[in-house]
């Protein structure tokens, strides 16, 4: 098996390891059903609890007296307390950081790690030295005949760098979890023909040529054609659309879609990798992995950041030395090192702006799985979005009713009912449910027929009831012309009609559809405002689609009668024309271009696939939240655009007044411990700021 980066796919390995780039861990090419525990996440969740432990009473040992002015343990023995508590912090928590700084070191790809091991490394040096060696530092650092120390600032860092790791590798396995939930539409098993009898085989034995058995309720095990038998297949994985597709001898037959109530038998066409599946599983995949997460930034920054820093440090060390002054020279060093510190840097991007905001977008009905999402969202320019289900509600309603002559409308309704009540087809279950919901009593039918192409019918308290389109109509000698004209309309708005006759005469129409959701025209209407150019995508017809677009209004562009590859590919072709794409969607059908769209924002009412493979979830499938979605990633980002810049204006002060620039003409120097109050400093304001995203109107 092959491993590769998730942020640099570049780099595969025929084995576990880390990115020499950004030092990420490498995961799985091949997407597998195997869901064990992630190694690293669990040993870093280790990590970071036993760390947390120890980081608490460091930092009240080493806090405690200057904030109370009271000492919890005598003088002379608080630096080594402090030192035995950070050791095992720096020595064995902080262990991965320094082995990936050194990779990133010794292969000149600087990153986070890179800072991290600098930062934590001179810190936990220095005072250790202080600790073992006081003599070593002249008289003039000393404060109350001690030399100072800071453990809390090596302890602290590793801790919340530890935690953002944790944080990250959560999120990475979500993604995983969207190809497992794919892969497993797909049976374990299968049974096929053999002569007379039939053997349950696994699913990997399945041969091209191979006569399987598909019994009502199970799942098609691989693509192939129907040799025997009738029924009717739910393949909303591939349209998107409620209604079962009938299914008879030399139609195909597609892996993963769910059997009806009939029983078939199938020739295998196409098995494992050359499935329909099993390519929206590479696709799923493959898009997941071209995503960059957000940290790529401070990585990019560090690219250039460390080597200048230390050589500040250099140049600071040699300075000072050269004035004759060895305390000096190596306080200011490491002054600059402390106050360089990856802290602020590394809260301004996923521990602080992210972690409020997504806390925030929760409580707003925004579920934010990955930092990357939030950082996508913000640049969209184009929004694709799924009809059935998104737009639309996803559940057929009997909307309206019109009859002809003295039947009332409950009668009419009654009696269509009892002839559909057998039926699965969602159309049907839209008029049984209307009758349901008014109360009427349950009629029995009795000598149905259905009629491919045309409607159905049956006997109902002794007379004849036939429902269907106008051939049908004809066919049982009632002509539709009565209802024509209302027909064409209530199918130029996207409507499903049945006309309705008793004993061959037409006493009425039955208009069913797919209704537009509440917020639907409304949400559209602002991203529209917003300068979003909205594109429909959609598993039905064009006049149906068109219809839907019409009603709603401010959608530029309708795709009809697309399946799930006909999905990913506009996305991809929008995409490699310069826009920046956000794909909202509900069903399986909408996996593949949730995932290789820029940001995949999925309804969470509907699949699991969906909601797995998208980097938002919508929690009530509200697509004003779309709207609220969009606000908060503005927001979100504004803030960490802030932090990022407080960070570098902070740097790029402290740096140099640590190096000792305004020795000269005002005889201050920052000690250590200053430029460790100052880096703690920068972090608190970094997360004050991100705090005030609580408050952010969305």
């Amino acid at each position: 098996m092959m491993w590769v980066c998730p942020m640099h796919p570049e780099i595969c390995r025929e084995g576990p390891g880390v990115c020499p780039i950004c030092g990420m861990a490498l995961e799985p090419e091949a997407p597998t059903l195997d869901e064990g525990a992630n190694p690293e996440l669990v040993d870093f969740t280790r990590r970071v609890w036993i760390a947390g432990v120890l980081t608490v009473p460091l930092l009240v040992l080493s806090m405690g007296a200057e904030m109370t002015g009271i000492a919890i343990v005598p003088q002379g023995w608080s630096a080594w307390i402090q030192l035995a508590l950070t050791t095992p912090i720096v020595l064995w928590a902080g262990l991965p950081f320094f082995a990936r700084g050194w990779v990133s070191v010794r292969t000149w790809r600087l990153n986070m790690f890179t800072l991290v091991s600098l930062g934590v490394g001179a810190a936990f040096l220095y005072s250790a030295a202080a600790t073992i060696a006081p003599g070593l530092f002249p008289q003039s650092i000393r404060m109350h005949g001690m030399v100072p120390v800071y453990y809390e600032a090596a302890g602290v860092v590793v801790t919340l760098v530890l935690l953002g790791q944790v944080l990250e590798l959560r999120a990475r396995a979500a993604t995983g979890r969207a190809i497992r939930a794919l892969l497993d539409l797909a049976p374990k098993t299968a049974r096929r023909i053999v002569g007379s009898g039939e053997t349950e085989i696994a699913l990997a034995d399945v041969a091209l040529g191979d006569r399987l058995r598909i019994r009502p309720g199970e799942a098609i095990p691989v693509d192939g054609i129907v040799v025997e038998g009738r029924s009717s297949v739910d393949e909303a994985m591939l349209t998107g659309e409620p209604a079962p597709v009938l299914k008879t001898i030399g139609t195909t037959l597609t892996g993963g879609t769910i059997n009806g109530t009939g029983s078939l038998v199938m020739k295998a066409r196409a098995v494992g990798a050359d499935t329909v599946l099993a390519r929206i599983v590479r696709m799923v995949a493959e898009a997941q992995r071209s995503r960059a997460p957000i940290q790529a930034v401070a990585d990019r920054v560090s690219g250039w950041f460390v080597p200048l820093v230390v050589a500040i440090a250099v140049v600071t060390f040699v300075v000072w030395y050269a004035t004759g002054s060895f305390g000096h020279a190596l306080l200011n060093a490491i002054a600059v090192l402390i106050i360089a510190c990856p802290c602020a840097l590394g809260l301004a991007t996923p521990m602080a702006a992210i972690m409020v905001g997504t806390g925030r977008g929760a409580r707003a009905g925004v579920l934010v799985k990955t930092a990357e999402a939030l950082q996508a969202l913000e640049r969209v320019d184009t929004l694709v979005i799924d009809k059935t289900g998104t737009l639309t509600e996803g559940r057929p309603r009997l909307i309206a009713v019109e009859t002809l002559g003295a039947m009332a409308e409950d009668e009419l309704v009654a009696l269509a009912a009892a002839v559909e009540r057998p039926s699965e087809h969602p159309l049907a279950q839209a008029i049984v449910v209307a009758a349901d919901d008014r109360k009427l009593a349950t009629m029995a039918a009795t000598g149905f027929v259905s009629t491919t192409g045309l409607g159905v019918a049956a006997d109902v308290e002794g007379q004849r009831v036939a429902i269907g389109n106008a051939a049908m109509m004809v066919s049982v000698g009632a002509g539709p012309a009565l209802l024509a004209r209302q027909s064409e309309t209530r199918r130029g708005e996207g409507s499903g009609v049945m006309l309705v006759a008793v004993d061959g005469r037409l006493v009425g129409m039955l208009v069913v559809a797919d209704p537009i959701r509440e917020t639907a025209k409304a949400a559209i209407a602002d991203l529209h405002a917003e300068g979003l150019r909205i594109v429909m995508l959609t598993g039905d017809g064009r006049g149906t689609a068109e219809a839907v677009a019409r009603a709603i209004g401010g959608i530029d562009a309708v795709h009809a009668d697309l399946k799930p590859e006909d999905k990913a590919r506009i996305v991809g072709d929008l995409k490699r024309g310069g826009a920046v794409v956000a794909m909202a969607g509900d069903g399986i059908n909408d996996a593949p271009a949730l995932a290789a769209a820029d940001v995949g924002i999925a309804m969470g009412t509907g699949t699991d696939v969906a909601i797995e493979s998208a980097g938002i979830t919508l929690t009530k499938g509200d697509l004003a939240a779309l709207v609220r979605a969009r606000r908060l990633a503005q927001a979100t980002m504004r803030n960490i655009r802030q932090n990022l810049a407080f960070s570098f204006l902070f740097n790029g002060i402290g740096v140099p007044v640590a190096a000792g620039v305004l020795y000269p003409m005002t005889g201050i120097l920052l000690s250590p411990m200053l430029a460790g109050a100052a880096m703690a400093l920068s972090s608190f304001a970094v997360v004050t700021n991100a705090l005030r995203l609580n408050a952010v109107r969305l």
